[in-house]
């Protein structure tokens, strides 16, 4: 798995209400300002919104419903100490003994909370890197590649959150000797199709989409065949064994 930026890691963590003080107005004011930062966090908000979607109603237990009540019962009046308790806590406060032990006790209460806090902020990091894991797991887009006279779905291409894009062959695609499969995308037809592979065999690809914009809805994929080590012109010269668009991942 590619370790997100350390942008896309702040974007990830600000949808996942993980920023707290600081970090979370930080996060606020590059909303407002980095057209970039803005984009991440709209981007994790859709990416985990199917999965926010799939968590299920949890209502609170009688047991919560009682400890609210109990805390917002009505203080007891406060009545004066009466003179043996205030000799009693004049004896306290002169007993170097209690006041030692008090602040030995502070200083374990203090490390016991450090300890709870860095313990709860590794886990959200990893809750982090959980759900990150996850979304990268599953595409974004889909694309069907099917066969115009056989109307035979030949391969489909996932595109995923992080920038990775992968071509997976549905049946044994023939390639002669001598030619090759190219594959091509079309996003912008005054630009035209740009080839993002090139293989020998019917086999689970890699596609190379790096220095293309992202992949977007109804954008063109196919995949035709070229002469050995593929078209000598840019474009697709052989015929086109497969194609589809790509929709949103389900």
């Amino acid at each position: 798995m590619t370790e997100p930026n350390a942008d896309d890691a702040m974007a990830a963590d600000y949808v996942m209400g993980l920023l707290e003080g600081p970090e979370h107005a930080a996060a606020e004011r590059r909303i407002a300002t980095d057209d970039a930062f803005a984009r991440a966090v709209s981007a994790w908000r859709e990416r985990l919104a199917d999965l926010d979607a799939t968590a299920d109603e949890t209502p609170p237990s009688p047991a919560l419903w009682q400890r609210i009540a109990d805390a917002t019962k009505a203080e007891p009046i406060y009545s004066p100490p009466s003179a043996r308790a205030a000799l009693r806590g004049a004896t306290l406060w002169n007993n170097i003994r209690f006041w030692r032990g008090a602040g030995i006790g502070g200083v374990f209460a203090a490390l016991l909370f450090a300890a709870i806090m860095v313990g709860a902020l590794i886990t959200s990091r990893q809750l982090r890197n959980d759900m990150i894991a996850l979304a990268q797991r599953k595409p974004i887009y889909v694309a069907v590649l099917v066969n115009d006279a056989t109307k035979e779905a030949g391969a489909i291409v996932n595109t995923f959150a992080n920038g990775r894009v992968e071509l997976i062959p549905l049946r044994p695609i023939d390639v002669p000797a001598g030619r090759t499969l190219q594959v091509w995308t079309l996003w912008d037809r005054t630009i035209g199709p740009k080839s993002i592979g090139l293989t020998g065999q019917s086999r689970t690809l890699q596609l190379d989409l790096g220095s293309l914009p992202e992949t977007v809805p109804d954008q063109l994929f196919e995949i035709t065949l070229e002469p050995e080590g593929g078209s000598p012109i840019g474009r697709p010269t052989g015929p086109i064994l497969f194609k589809g668009n790509a929709a949103r991942a389900l």
